[in-house]
């Protein structure tokens, strides 16, 4: 190269259509690199320093590709289509010193606007599916779903939970002691024996320390160990047993499982889950924290009630259990969404007790104390 900077680049300019071995000149006074060629317009091009930038997508490590920021841009677009492609060595040492925004990435004016924009649009589109599309279409496909597959999808929840909560396999975490289970049985027939139930309930126990229980699609209810540890009577749990079968009987949970895959698949596929692993942890922590709506909780007390009352059990279990709920929240306890979803405890506590005052049939302990002692230890071997 000579030695006031002067050598030959590959010019293609996209819009000309032009493709020319063009003459180089830095001019250092003037702080421009001047192309020259007789098919330019006017002979030359100049290209002011400050404005070439460097493209960063090239393979090759022995040329650099030159661009040129737009004075103005009609479109979206930043820079002009010309492309100045330098493989001399010593013109690229002298670019690279001379040109001070060489590797700037420049963002185009209104750019920033058009992303908040987009993404607001996105964030919006993808609440509108989560709260509206999908509750809407979960109310009509629940009512569709055979009720054999509805018992085996719940299966399939019921085994994700399980795997959720840390259990190393399926049925690792079931509690399976004899005697607790018989008790288990005794309490469920005694609220079932009076109810014409549209599903065959599967009652499980898990031991786990968490005061929780939860129902899945199908007919399945689990009760956490740490609930009946809880629990100062056996009508307590039966009364949060009833409360589950309620939301099994109505299909809330089944509405809201669908609701809940569909809200994970949709984020997995955003995310880019598609193994579907962080669908699955979503549908656990969603299924263990159900969260109805008012009517549905509402709805869920009143069968709880009215299957105790038929079963001859005292409803003051139930009033007492959410007196429980309520003192737990009053000191700021953390809790579960089947119990927390709706604040008022001591409410839903004072119901049940009117209820009880008002019970047609007269009530007996729904297990007696050598039944309770053995439901209290159904997960020991």
């Amino acid at each position: 190269m000579a030695p006031d900077g002067q050598t030959f680049a590959r010019f293609f300019d996209g819009e000309q259509g032009l493709r020319l071995d063009v003459e180089l000149h830095v001019d250092t006074a003037a702080e421009t690199l001047r192309l020259t060629h007789p098919d330019l317009p006017m002979g030359s091009q100049y290209w002011p320093l400050w404005a070439i930038r460097a493209l960063t997508d090239q393979a090759r490590a022995d040329q650099m590709v030159l661009t040129l920021v737009a004075d103005a841009s009609l479109d979206s677009s930043l820079i002009k289509t010309a492309r100045l492609t330098v493989t001399d060595p010593d013109m690229i040492s002298i670019l690279t010193r001379l040109c001070p925004n060489l590797k700037k990435r420049d963002v185009a004016r209104g750019t920033f606007r058009k992303v908040i924009a987009w993404t607001g649009g996105a964030v919006g589109a993808l609440a509108l599916m989560i709260f509206v599309i999908l509750p809407a279409m979960a109310n009509t496909l629940a009512a569709y779903i055979p009720i054999e597959r509805e018992v085996a999808w719940g299966k399939t929840v019921v085994r994700g939970m399980e795997r959720f909560l840390g259990g190393s396999e399926a049925g690792s975490l079931v509690c399976r002691n004899k005697e607790g289970l018989a008790a288990l049985n005794a309490m469920t027939e005694r609220l079932t024996e009076r109810q014409d139930l549209e599903y065959d309930l599967t009652i499980a126990v898990f031991d786990h320390r968490m005061v929780n229980a939860f129902a899945a699609p199908g007919g399945h209810v689990v009760i956490m160990r740490g609930l009946i540890s809880k629990a100062d009577s056996p009508d307590e749990v039966a009364a949060v047993l009833g409360h589950e079968i309620g939301h099994v009987e109505s299909r809330d949970v089944t509405r809201n499982a669908l609701r809940t895959a569909g809200s994970a698949g949709l984020l997995s596929l955003i995310l880019g889950d598609f193994a579907g692993g962080g669908a699955a942890v979503i549908i656990a922590e969603w299924t263990l924290n159900a969260s109805y709506t008012r009517e549905a909780e509402a709805a869920a007390d009143v069968f709880a009630l009215e299957m105790l009352d038929a079963s001859g059990t005292d409803a003051s279990g139930m009033a007492d259990f959410f007196d429980k709920i309520a003192a737990l929240q009053d000191r700021g306890s953390a809790m579960p969404g089947f119990l927390a979803s709706h604040p008022d405890s001591h409410g839903r506590a004072r119901a049940a007790r009117e209820f009880a005052r008002t019970q047609r049939y007269g009530t007996r302990p729904i297990l007696s104390k050598r039944e309770w002692t053995a439901l209290q230890n159904i997960c020991d071997d």
